[in-house]
């Protein structure tokens, strides 16, 4: 990959990607455009897939149609985006329907305790990740892998291969269709997966607000009471837990910021890792993440919109969990900064554990440093990204963050502030040879023909 050029600058679908939205445009304006697909008639679909009616306990319908008509009205998806919302959207409602069967006909499930799970949480693009796979990989813990969030009925080892690579074979799709993002975040069948996946089949999940571009949603959804998301993250995680128990959940979402009472309702008992970052770094890191992941989906996404978005949520995230936390007793957090995770993440893990009294055995750091070696030789430092590309600047971003990186430290110090300036001017160069032009001015769009070329 060009040093000088940042990942956002490589966005290109496939050839055959290409064509095949390229065809379903022009059928779009050559015949009247076909109808929304709505709630009733994806609920429908799923019920006759898998021959089950019982959803199980929890409203979720409003949610639903609220996020259809959201998609197709303000998402401006492409055929493939089209397709990807409705395939996505059968699966998780015939998830509900299946684990409902199963846990009626397994009663344990409903008996499994979820005692003192670990959320990290922190800043999207905050070192939580990484500490997430470390943790998770102590034989003592346990995380949702992503082929089981995807496939979670049956709750016993029956069929595990199959469905382990049913996963793998819809990474792999998805690594091919947006070949970018492999830079930006690892997606694999057997790696451990976000809380959002366990919370989307309620549709009160930000999971959707990252796909796609979904702002009267996004509104509705930051509104609501995420208690009944929160119970449902419960029943999953139960639902795993009866195939495959363990001492201890590891669990991770930034989302979890903005819902701690919500939580905390679900888990009374729930022990935190907040990651620390500059928020200038972690805002320009995670529009960039959302702009790649949207932009398989629609032919038409503002990166410029994408970080104001950002900006706006994550300050106001940061600022309710600030004000939560400190309810909690300092025993029940631990706080790790992103460059001690990058410098020596098996130091940051041993500090969680010593925090937590818990043992880090010899073995959990063994896996925990094959782990670190393979993520070095996986990610070798490939996104590159600039906060110029989205429209603003630092000193927006400290500004929306001021209280978060006074009480934190993370303001920008002389020094960085001076190889700062200095990468600036690498990227201006950089931009000037290749012909691109980023955004400068706040009340326009990215010239979206600029942006693809």
């Amino acid at each position: 990959m060009n040093s000088s050029v940042t990942t956002l600058r490589q966005i290109r679908c496939p050839l055959p990607i290409r064509l095949f939205n390229g065809c379903g445009a022009l059928l779009e304006k050559a015949l009247s455009p076909s109808a929304p697909v709505n709630a009733v008639d994806l609920i429908n679909t799923a019920k006759r897939r898998c021959g089950l009616d019982d959803f199980g306990e929890g409203d979720f319908f409003e949610a639903l149609s609220r996020l259809l008509d959201s998609c197709y009205s303000e998402a401006r998806l492409n055929l493939l985006g089209k397709i990807a919302l409705k395939t996505n959207i059968v699966q998780m409602l015939c998830s509900r329907l299946q684990m409902e069967r199963d846990r009626q006909l397994y009663p344990d499930i409903a008996r499994q305790e979820i005692s003192e799970p670990l959320f990290i949480v922190g800043l999207p693009r905050s070192g939580t990740t990484l500490l997430h796979h470390l943790v998770a990989a102590d034989p003592e813990h346990r995380s949702p892998l992503m082929w089981e969030v995807m496939s979670p009925s049956p709750p016993t080892p029956a069929i595990e291969k199959r469905r382990i690579q049913r996963a793998t074979q819809s990474c792999n799709f998805f690594n091919w269709l947006a070949p970018t993002f492999r830079y930006v975040h690892a997606v694999g069948a057997e790696l451990p997966q976000e809380c959002i996946g366990l919370m989307a089949p309620t549709f009160m999940s930000d999971q959707f607000d990252a796909m796609y571009y979904v702002p009267s949603y996004r509104a509705w959804f930051f509104r609501q009471d995420l208690r009944p998301a929160y119970e449902y993250h419960r029943r999953f995680l139960q639902h795993l837990q009866f195939r495959r128990p363990a001492r201890r959940w590891i669990l991770k979402a930034p989302t979890h910021m903005s819902a701690m009472p919500a939580l905390l309702s679900v888990y009374p008992d729930a022990l935190f890792v907040q990651t620390h970052r500059t928020p200038v770094d972690s805002m320009a890191s995670v529009s960039s993440l959302v702009t790649i992941l949207r932009s398989a989906f629609s032919d038409a996404v503002d990166p410029f919109t994408i970080c104001r978005e950002a900006i706006h949520y994550w300050s106001e995230s940061t600022e309710k969990f600030l004000h939560e936390r400190d309810r909690l007793a300092k025993n029940r957090i631990c706080d790790v900064e992103y460059e001690e995770i990058s410098r020596d993440p098996i130091a940051a893990v041993r500090r969680i554990y010593d925090h937590f009294d818990w043992t880090l055995s010899t073995e959990a750091e063994q896996r925990m440093r094959i782990l670190v070696k393979s993520h070095a030789e996986r990610q070798p430092g490939n996104h590159r990204y600039h906060l110029s590309e989205f429209g603003f600047s630092e000193e927006e971003v400290l500004s929306a963050f001021a209280s978060y990186c006074r009480q934190f430290g993370l303001c920008p110090s002389d020094r960085e502030k001076l190889w700062t300036s200095r990468r600036e001017a690498l990227f201006a160069e950089a931009q000037r040879r290749s012909g691109f032009v980023s955004i400068t001015g706040k009340n326009n769009l990215m010239d979206e023909r600029k942006f693809r070329e």
